[in-house]
Parts: C-alpha cells; structure tokens; sequence
C-alpha cells in the first residue's frame, strides 16, 4: 500500500467529463490527518502508521486517548486509523497527510459503515420469496417459512438466511477511480457510491487490483500452446514449404 488517509462522506453529485458525460460521484473531504504513531520493524515486527483525524476538544477523549495522543505532541484527534504503508519508514511522528497524496485518474478502496436499517424480516433483508396468499397461507406471508429440519440433523446449520440486523456493517467497496482532487478545499471526488451516510467517516487506500489499459497485448498470448499465440511455428513451416 502506498497511500491512504482519512475522510468523511459529503454526499453525492454529478460532473461532467471533457467528453460531456454525466460522472456520477461521492464528495469526501478528506484530512488533514496526522501522523499520532510509528510502527516499526525491530520494535513491533512490521512498518506501518497510525493516522488522527477530525480534531477534537481534550476533554471529549478519554485518559487513556490523551495519553496515547500525547506522545504526538498537541494532536487531539477523534479517529485513529492504522495503515501498513510502503513507505511509512520515510513518516514521522507529527507528519501531515492531506488531500494531495491523491491525483486524478487514481484507483483508491474506500472502507465505511454501511447505513443501519434496523431488525428486518428475511423479505426485506435477504430477498427472501413470500408465500401465496390465496389458499390458506394466513397472516405469515411475509414469514419464513419451514427451514427443512428434520429429525436428522435436528438443527439449523449456520449461514441460513432470516430477520436480523441489517445494516451497520463494515463495507469495502473496491476500485473506484478518483475523478477530481482539492486540494485547497481539501476534498476529492470518486465515481460511484461509497457505504455509509451523509458525514460518516471513511478510509481511502491505494486500490488492490492492478488494473490493465484496454487494448493493451490485444490478442497476443505467451502461451504457446493457444491458439491464440502471434506466431505458429507448425503453420509457418507449411506456409514455407
């Protein structure tokens, strides 16, 4: 991972492209943050750091916080995000990372909590099919229905679809391509939606899936057995001959 910081979700809106396409995208205003710890190799086993965002008044952290906090000097941060960064041996304690890390055109995993819905039924929550309600199904159309125990195994496994809490949940949502960075506002925009509501706290991150350019090594295949190799050297031969 090279880059990352954190951020909180505006909303959404539309740009348009130097082509005149509407681009669908989620503003997040994100850092500063700052630099509050340092892992390191011969200390903890790996190099990674600790990020605070959203400063806040001393007497809304805890004792345990402010302690923590203060070996950053006068950071009084809300949230503490732990990233494994390459080059997080080059950062210091007290180093500020802003907006500008990031660039048009990047790739970036953004990480939230997904809006809460509350206690659902298996309709709503899972896309369960309800029952007919024309021979006697009664008042539980919108139940679950049997769950097919018998005596054998005499049990529920487990993964079984059925009412529960929905929502309000961690949810990373992969690949979402930077389409504008601002940095004297200090706000970017991605394509798409990203989880959570209106001001919720997000993380960004370089993305984990390299992408390739289209039309890139179009129809070559290293594989010699394909056959879609740019050279046959059976058919060559015969060609030749």
């Amino acid at each position: 991972m090279e880059k990352a910081i954190i951020g909180k979700k505006i909303g959404m809106t539309q740009i348009f492209d130097e082509a005149g396409r509407v681009v669908p995208v989620t503003v997040i205003e994100a850092g500063p943050c700052t630099v509050v710890q340092k892992k390191t190799a011969e200390k903890d086993g790996y190099e990674a750091i600790q990020l605070g965002y959203e400063t806040v008044p001393e007497r809304k952290l805890t004792k345990p916080e402010l302690g923590h906090l203060k070996k950053a000097g006068d950071a009084r941060k809300k949230t503490l995000k732990e990233f494994k960064l390459a080059k997080a041996a080059e950062m210091n304690v007290g180093d500020e990372v802003k907006v500008d890390v990031f660039a048009e055109g990047d790739r970036v995993d953004v990480t939230g909590i997904s809006k809460g819905h509350g206690y659902q039924g298996v309709i709503k929550r899972h896309g369960a099919h309800r029952l007919k309600e024309t021979h006697g199904s009664g008042p539980v159309v919108r139940h679950a229905g049997s769950m097919g125990a018998n005596s054998d195994p005499s049990r529920i496994f487990k993964g079984k679809i059925g009412a529960g809490q929905m929502g309000n949940e961690q949810v990373t949502v992969l690949n979402l391509d930077v389409v504008k960075v601002d940095a004297e506002l200090g706000i970017l925009a991605v394509r798409g939606a990203i989880p959570g509501p209106k001001g919720g706290i997000v993380y960004l991150r370089n993305s984990v899936i390299n992408v390739k350019e289209k039309g890139a090594a179009a129809g070559i295949s290293s594989n010699p057995q394909k056959a879609s190799a740019r050279v046959n050297p059976q058919k060559a031969s015969a060609r030749n001959k």
